[in-house]
């Protein structure tokens, strides 16, 4: 599992990465990441189906912290897992846009 900071994914947000939001539906709602696909972490399989083989998946939790747990699911299974350094927290604080309510479905 690789992890990347913020002005690393905001480059990769902008060429169209893969994203999956952890947090739980309530904090995901709150404000995630533009295109931002939500899998919570108390149903870390539901997503597995959901996520690309073809390209890395960017793994977004509040702070950080626990993208990197979450990271390791899919990673364990093969998929190019990338945990972003920072989190949902981190790019409010850059200034970077985020999006409020429930826009993308569960994975």
């Amino acid at each position: 599992m690789r992890e990347a900071g913020l002005d690393v994914f905001a480059a990769e947000l902008a060429n169209g990465a893969f994203v999956i939001g952890v947090r739980e539906s309530d904090e995901y709602t709150a404000g995630h990441v533009p295109g931002a696909l939500s899998a919570p972490l108390s149903a870390p399989g539901a997503a597995l189906g959901s996520l690309p083989g073809d390209r890395p998946v960017h793994v977004v939790r509040a702070g950080g912290n626990r993208s990197a747990r979450a990271a390791d699911h899919p990673a364990a299974l093969g998929v190019d897992a990338v945990s972003v350094s920072g989190g949902t927290a981190g790019r409010a604080r850059t200034g970077r846009p985020l999006v409020r309510g429930m826009v993308h479905q569960t994975a």
